[in-house]
C-alpha cells in the first residue's frame, strides 16, 4: 500500500485508522516498566508487550490442507547503548516439522505508514478478508476465510509492521523517532536488524531467505536485500516487489519538459478503459499501447502545443485510448492528469475511480464541485475490514493481550517521514543482483494501477544489464490495480509465478 505524496501520486486522505484494544490484566507492570526505563526513552509510558504467543491453525491452500503455527510477538529495537528505543510487532506463520532448508519470507507493506496487514490478510497469508475489490464495502463482516492463494505451502511467512504501524511503537519522543525510524536510511537499518533478530531467535539463519514488499515496500526490499547482504551477513535468495514504487523522479511534476510522467501513466489509463469495454488485459492487448507511448507519443509531445498538427494527433490518440471526451483531451493538449482521468471517466454517473484501480468506484460526495472533494474510494474503504479483522485475529484468536492502538494506515508516520529521493532503490537492486548471481527477482503489477503504474517498471527493467543471465528480472502484470491480488484469478496467477521461482531458483 502506497498512499502518500512521496510516491507516485498525491491524493487527499482521510482520518487515521486506529483501534484500541484494552487489556484487562491483573497485577502491576511497574517493575517491568522501571527495568527498561531511562532518562532518554519513554518506556515508562508504556505497558510492556506480552511474550510471543502461538496458536495452531489450518487452511486449505492450493487445494490441500496446511497445518501451521501462527505466532504474534515483538522484537525490541535498541540504540548503540543497548537501550530499547522501539518495539516491532510481527505475525509469523510457520509449518512445524518442515525441512531445515524450508524458505522463510519476510513481508513489508508501504506507505510509509502502512502495516503489513494488506499482504497478510489480502494477498499471501493463510487467511484473508474481503477488501479492495469492486463491490466491497467498509461495513462488510470482517470475517477471515482460508486463502487458497496463500504462499504458506511453499514458504514460511513473517509479516513485519514498521514502527508507528500496526501495534509497533517508538519509545522515543517525536523528534528522536523521526531521526531513528522515519527516514529512508534509518528505516532500512533497523528493519534489517529486525529480520536478523527474528532469524536468530528462531534458529533460521541457515534457511533460504526471501523478501516481499508492496508499493513503498517495493522501495524497501531491494535496499533491505543489499544491506542484509553487505552489513548484516544475511544472504537473500530472492525478492518480490508488488506494485513497487521504484523511481520517484520519473513521475514527478517538477520537470515540465519530460514526457515520462505522461507516458508512464497512459498504459494504465488505457488498461482501465479496455477493461470497461470488456477487452482482455494481457501483453497482446497492451503492447500496441506501450509501443505508441515509447515512440509517436513522445515525438508529438516534444513537438509542443504550438505544433497544432502534432497536438491534434496526440490528443485524438489519447482520447481513443482513455475513453475520455475528445474535446476535453484536446483542451488539455493531450496531457491527461490522473485526477482528471479518474473523475471524468464516469462524471455523468456521479462516480469517481480509485487511483489504485480505476474501475473500483465510489459516489462523488460533491459531484457539482469544480474541484475534487473526496478521498480515494479504495483507500478509505479498506481501513475498516482490515483493521477489525487483524485486531480480532491478534487479540482474540491468538490471544496476544495488548493495550495499544492499531494503525493499519498511519498518517502521522506519513507526515513525519523525511522525504529523500536521492536514495534510489534501483541502484541497490542492481548491486544486490550483481553481488549474488543466484538471487531471484520478481516485479509484479496490476494493469490498472495509477498509483505505481506498471509501465514505469517496464522501462526500468529494459535498462537493466543482463547480469550474465537472460531475463534475470521477471516482470509480471495481472488484471487489476495496485492490489490486483484481491481478484482471485490474479492472486492465483501471482501464487503460481512466485512458487515457480522459489522452486526453480529463476
Amino acid at each position: 500500500m502506497r498512499f502518500l505524496k512521496l510516491a507516485c501520486i498525491a491524493l487527499a486522505m482521510g482520518a487515521t485508522s486506529t483501534v484500541s484494544h484494552a487489556a484487562d490484566k491483573a497485577g502491576s507492570d511497574k517493575a517491568a516498566d522501571a527495568k527498561d526505563a531511562s532518562p532518554t526513552d519513554f518506556s515508562k509510558n508504556f505497558k510492556p508487550f506480552p511474550a510471543a504467543k502461538s496458536i495452531r491453525q489450518s487452511a486449505v491452500i492450493g487445494g490441500h490442507s496446511v497445518n501451521y503455527l501462527a505466532t504474534v510477538g515483538s522484537i525490541p529495537v535498541k540504540d548503540d547503548k543497548g537501550q530499547t528505543i522501539g518495539e516491532v510487532v510481527y505475525t509469523a506463520y510457520t509449518v512445524p516439522g518442515a525441512p531445515a532448508n524450508r524458505p522463510v519470507t519476510f513481508a513489508f507493506n508501504g506507505g510509509p505508514g502502512a502495516s503489513s496487514v494488506y499482504l497478510n490478510l489480502g494477498a499471501i497469508g493463510p487467511k484473508r478478508v474481503a477488501f479492495g475489490d469492486k463491490g466491497d464495502a467498509p461495513s462488510d463482516p470482517a470475517v477471515l476465510h482460508d486463502n487458497a492463494n496463500s504462499w504458506l505451502d511453499f514458504t514460511d511467512l513473517v509479516f513485519i509492521d514498521p514502527i508507528g504501524t500496526g501495534f509497533s511503537r517508538s519509545r522515543e519522543d517525536a523528534e528522536k523517532s523521526k531521526k531513528d525510524f522515519f527516514t529512508a536510511d534509518s528505516d532500512i537499518h533497523y528493519l534489517s536488524r529486525v529480520v536478523y533478530d527474528w532469524l536468530l531467535r528462531n534458529d533460521r539463519l541457515t534457511s533460504r531467505k526471501y523478501l516481499v514488499g508492496e508499493s513503498y515496500g517495493g522501495y524497501r526490499v531491494p535496499r533491505l536485500a543489499y544491506y542484509l547482504q553487505t552489513q548484516m551477513g544475511v544472504g537473500v535468495s530472492g525478492i518480490t516487489m508488488v506494485s513497487p514504487y521504484l523511481d520517484p523522479p520519473a513521475i514527478g511534476e517538477d520537470d515540465a519538459l519530460s514526457p515520462l510522467r505522461w507516458m508512464i501513466n497512459l498504459p494504465a489509463m488505457a488498461a482501465g478503459h479496455f477493461e470497461r469495454e470488456g477487452k482482455p488485459l494481457n501483453d497482446a492487448t497492451m503492447k500496441p499501447v506501450e509501443d505508441y507511448a515509447r515512440t509517436r507519443f513522445v515525438e508529438d509531445f516534444l513537438a509542443g502545443p504550438q505544433d497544432k498538427a502534432a497536438t491534434d494527433r496526440l490528443s485524438a490518440k489519447v482520447a481513443d485510448l482513455t475513453g475520455l471526451d475528445p474535446a476535453l483531451v484536446r483542451q488539455l493538449n493531450g496531457r491527461v492528469d490522473i485526477e482528471t482521468y479518474l473523475r471524468q471517466i464516469r462524471r455523468s454517473q456521479g462516480l469517481i475511480g480509485s487511483v489504485y484501480d480505476s474501475n473500483v468506484t465510489a459516489f462523488d460526495p460533491f459531484p457539482g464541485s469544480a474541484w475534487p472533494k473526496y478521498n480515494d474510494p479504495m483507500l478509505t474503504s479498506i481501513i475498516a475490514p482490515t483493521t477489525s479483522a487483524m485486531v480480532d485475529f491478534i487479540t482474540r484468536q491468538v490471544g496476544w493481550d495488548v493495550d495499544a492502538r492499531y494503525n493499519a494506515l498511519s498518517y502521522k508516520v506519513n507526515q513525519d517521514w523525511k522525504r529523500d529521493d536521492t536514495d534510489k532503490p534501483v541502484t541497490d537492486l542492481r548491486k544486490a543482483i550483481a553481488t549474488d548471481p543466484k538471487m531471484v527477482v520478481n516485479i509484479v503489477h496490476g494493469w490498472n494501477d495509477l498509483s505505481c503504474p506498471y509501465f514505469g517498471s517496464r522501462l526500468i527493467v529494459a535498462q537493466m544489464p543482463s547480469f550474465g543471465v537472460q531475463n534475470r528480472i521477471h516482470l509480471h502484470v495481472y488484471p487489476g490495480g495496485h492490489m490486483f491480488y484481491s481478484r482471485p484469478d490474479s492472486g492465483a496467477a501471482l501464487r503460481h509465478d512466485i512458487m515457480s521461482s522459489y522452486e526453480t531458483g529463476r
